[in-house]
């Protein structure tokens, strides 16, 4: 369907070529009277151009990323009764989505707390003088040792080491838990703030105000080199161009250059024809096949047809006709078969497979 720009467009050229002359001029009265070309025409100037600059999309700077982040903490620890750093768990956890956070949480208060790790009632400390360390199990005075809301004691120098390999790992440090192997106790961003290196708190904010955009579906970095601004998406509301306030323009859903009207799929096929790895693309088309939900490329080179994607999809799908596994079973053929490939190979519908993948007619 065309876009409301695509349609004024097409006036504009219409207008010209006729030079002024009205639809009269070119049918008579009977011929026109069942079409409505020139609705425009009787729309206040001023309206159509206030229409057309009315942006779908936010320009984001940093400090607006850490007052958005900043306004949903406190609307979900007030709302929920909660602590801040309960309510950044749940919201990292949940995506940064406010409306999740309220639906689960009131539909299931403590699965939610035992799945984020969230103890209603934090473990009291113990009143030895000295305890043992769960980690180097050397003793050390109360002063010395510290625990998240489980209680499992841990020394200042091993929560440290602990920390510091967590977040050099990457943003899965936001989601930290209790060193203990049996136990699942969130530690958050008071405990941070509190037992890690000035460093090693310096990377863990970079990563929760990243997280806000890169886990955010509303949310996308500018694509653009050097580029620290991000871009809010108002979904459905139009047209996919953006333009950041660096002066780039770019494709929101598929964040490449500007490309309307011609689709994203297209312009992907058109980037990875002509990229310098077109060669190896070509093999990995050839022999591989795309990730129903995330639509990464991946090879089967040995067991049987449940496929897993790698994180952080993890979906689960069958190699043959590439549904999900949880569809699966005994009734559809077992693991080294699929009655569902074999009925949609008779009925010609795997031809879809082959035909995305621009290969030969059979898979």
């Amino acid at each position: 369907m065309d876009s409301e720009d695509d349609m004024h467009d097409a006036n504009s050229v219409d207008d010209d070529y006729y030079s002024g002359d009205t639809a009269a001029d070119y049918c008579s009265d009977d011929d026109c009277g069942d079409y409505e070309f020139m609705d425009h025409d009787f729309e206040d100037p001023h309206d159509i151009v206030a229409k057309h600059q009315q942006k779908n999309y936010v320009v984001l700077n940093e400090a607006d990323i850490r007052q958005r982040q900043e306004d949903d903490i406190t609307t979900v620890s007030t709302v929920l009764s909660i602590p801040r750093v309960a309510a950044s768990i749940l919201l990292c956890h949940y995506h940064w989505s406010v409306s999740n956070v309220h639906e689960a949480w009131f539909a299931d208060e403590d699965r939610i707390r035992k799945t984020v790790g969230l103890l209603e009632r934090p473990v009291q400390f113990s009143n030895a003088k000295l305890l043992t360390c769960g980690i180097c199990f050397e003793s050390y005075p109360l002063d010395r040792i510290s625990t998240a809301a489980c209680g499992h004691p841990f020394c200042s120098t091993c929560w440290k080491s602990y920390m510091r390999t967590s977040i050099d790992g990457g943003p899965g440090c936001l989601m930290l838990r209790c060193p203990d192997p049996s136990c699942s106790a969130a530690v958050g961003q008071d405990m941070i703030s509190r037992l890690a290196s000035d460093d090693d708190k310096g990377k863990y904010a970079r990563y929760l105000l990243r997280s806000y955009i890169e886990d955010n579906r509303k949310t996308k970095w500018c694509p653009a080199p050097g580029c620290e601004y991000a871009v809010e998406f108002v979904v459905g509301s139009g047209g996919y161009d953006v333009a950041c306030s660096c002066s780039y323009g770019f494709c929101w859903n598929c964040t490449e250059e500007a490309h309307r009207p011609v689709d994203c799929s297209t312009v992907a096929k058109w980037i990875m024809k002509n990229s310098a790895e077109s060669e190896n693309m070509n093999w990995i088309l050839a022999n591989s096949k795309p990730c129903p939900k995330c639509k990464r490329p991946i090879e089967k080179n040995q067991g049987c047809m449940h496929m897993t994607c790698t994180p952080p999809c993890k979906f689960e799908f069958c190699w043959l006709c590439l549904g999900a596994w949880t569809d699966h079973g005994e009734r559809t053929g077992g693991f080294y078969a699929c009655n569902r490939y074999e009925a949609a190979k008779q009925e010609g519908a795997v031809m879809k497979f082959s035909c995305l993948l621009c290969l030969s007619d059979e898979l």
